[in-house]
């Protein structure tokens, strides 16, 4: 087993990494940028190494200052955490030439994987149900037009390179497929480098299932289950789940062998997930292999009892899974929530800032994998994600009910958070139905506004005005009577 690791990630990635980590009485280096120096993930590492500005590319997706990094602290392998670097094959590739083990998969598969079109090829060589559409790229607007004639409106128009939701374009009709076209290759050349984009089928009404693999270095493969990630904004999960209502054992047992076969035909090793789209007719159809580990992959943790970064180590370290798909099974149901620094009044704009004051949910079944705290300073450079909540319960309403608790038991002061959307999205009838989709908060929370209650306002009001000691203005006192309203006398406050 290595000795140390070099963990290329910020966060709450970085530091249930560095959980994982301690327990295996492996030493772990953190990198950061400027401003991140006081990141809880620096503080919990045994070394850190300051990679410089806060701009990405000078820092987390410098992949120079990283391999450096890691050779000056003797770290023998690195952990990408997900997102930055981690599925760049560029990156996994300098890793292997320098020696350093790349804790995920071989630079090759990231490539093929990452490529969406070369994916579909594998997948369909592999046995893999795939979404009827384009198996070959070609950037003519016309071809592509021709294309979507061939495989009935409403088709979905994404970037070949692509993940996070970004490249992605859903068109309804011939008229704006051209101008569809042009606008998701450009988003795709911004965010990835490369504007390749292909055509798929698009249904209006659908699950996003996904199943957990691992897969060894000695021929072994077995997945972990399915998780529910149907709830998504602007094609980003933001609820997952598991198990998923929408599958029975027979249907699970079908799902979790296509998923093995994919990670087989790949060529894959390590822990990865094989994402699926379920129709209403219970198909289901090949989308995308993650190469890394996901931010959804507590839940799955929850349910069966296998610690996910554990076995991305020992698995990286060459040693055999001691897991066979029999010992895999279901215990109850999970549920996360992903808690960002972002204004949900807002249309979910980024909302950086000072976090004056927090306090984490706690009680049976709760998890809380947090990258910050109170007094940091939630910077405007990165992903805005601050934690995940995780709840677990024998049954998906009592995870629910437990999950809704936590979430009112969740202070977050001085930023923006989405907690009360999230609290309202668990309590509405959609959700606790099971009736879940992709195109489940366009269809019932496209125009949400929080619900004020004035009563709960003017208690807490009362409560900071006690606390402050009861000062008084008496400017607003009326000549009938000395008592005043604690609105009147707190100031400019806010919430």
């Amino acid at each position: 087993m290595f000795k140390k690791i070099l963990i290329a990630n910020r966060g709450e990635i970085a530091r249930r990494v560095i959980t994982t980590c301690r327990e295996m009485g492996i030493a772990v280096v953190s990198v950061y940028s400027d401003v991140d120096e006081k990141a809880i993930h620096v503080l919990e590492a045994d070394e850190a190494v300051c990679l410089g500005d806060a701009e990405p590319a000078q820092s987390y997706l410098n992949m120079d200052k990283i391999i450096q990094a890691a050779k000056e602290t003797g770290a023998e392998a690195i952990h990408p955490g997900y997102g930055f670097l981690a599925e760049n094959a560029d990156f996994a590739a300098r890793c292997e030439q320098e020696g350093i083990k790349f804790i995920g998969p071989s630079s090759q598969v990231i490539k093929d994987l990452g490529d969406k079109i070369t994916a579909r090829q594998i997948m369909t060589k592999g046995g893999v149900p795939v979404i009827p559409g384009m198996t070959e790229s070609n950037p003519d607007p016309d071809f592509i037009a021709q294309e979507a004639e061939k495989i009935g409106y409403p088709v979905l128009i994404k970037a070949s390179a692509g993940g996070g939701g970004k490249g992605i374009r859903i068109v309804e009709s011939a008229e704006t497929i051209k101008e569809s076209c042009q606008a998701a290759s450009r988003e795709a050349m911004t965010a990835f480098g490369d504007g390749t984009i292909y055509l798929e089928k698009f249904f209006d009404t659908a699950k996003h299932i996904e199943f957990q693999i691992l897969a060894d270095q000695h021929g072994k493969t077995i997945h972990l289950m399915e998780r529910e990630c149907s709830i998504q904004r602007r094609h980003q999960k933001i609820i997952e789940e598991s198990p998923s209502g929408a599958l029975d054992d027979d249907l699970r047992a079908k799902m979790g062998e296509a998923a093995v076969a994919a990670a087989k035909a790949s060529g894959y090793q390590n822990a990865g997930t094989v994402e699926f789209l379920l129709d209403k007719d219970k198909n289901f159809y090949f989308l995308e292999v993650n190469t890394r580990l996901q931010v959804e992959h507590p839940v799955t943790e929850m349910i069966t009892g296998v610690d996910l970064v554990r076995q991305q180590l020992e698995i990286a370290a060459g040693n055999p899974l001691a897991l066979n798909q029999e010992d895999i099974q279901i215990r109850g149901h999970a549920i996360e929530c992903r808690v960002y620094a972002e204004d949900p009044e807002n249309g979910f704009f980024p909302s950086p800032g000072v976090i004056e004051f927090m306090r984490e949910p706690k009680g049976p079944g709760i998890r809380n994998d947090c990258g910050v705290y109170s007094g940091f300073e939630v910077p405007v450079n990165y992903d805005p994600i601050l934690s995940k909540l995780i709840v677990h319960a024998e049954n998906r309403e009592a995870s629910t009910l437990r999950m809704i608790k936590a979430l009112k038991d969740y202070i977050i002061l001085g930023i923006k958070t989405p907690i009360s959307f999230l609290i309202e999205v668990l309590q509405s009838e959609p959700y606790t139905s099971g009736e879940v989709y992709t195109d489940f908060i366009e269809t019932h929370f496209t125009d949400w506004k929080p619900k004020l209650d004035e009563l709960a306002l003017a208690r807490i009001a009362y409560i900071v005005d006690d606390l402050a000691g009861g000062k008084k203005n008496s400017n607003f006192a009326s000549a009938e009577s000395k008592e005043i309203s604690p609105f009147q006398t707190l100031g400019n406050w806010r919430l």
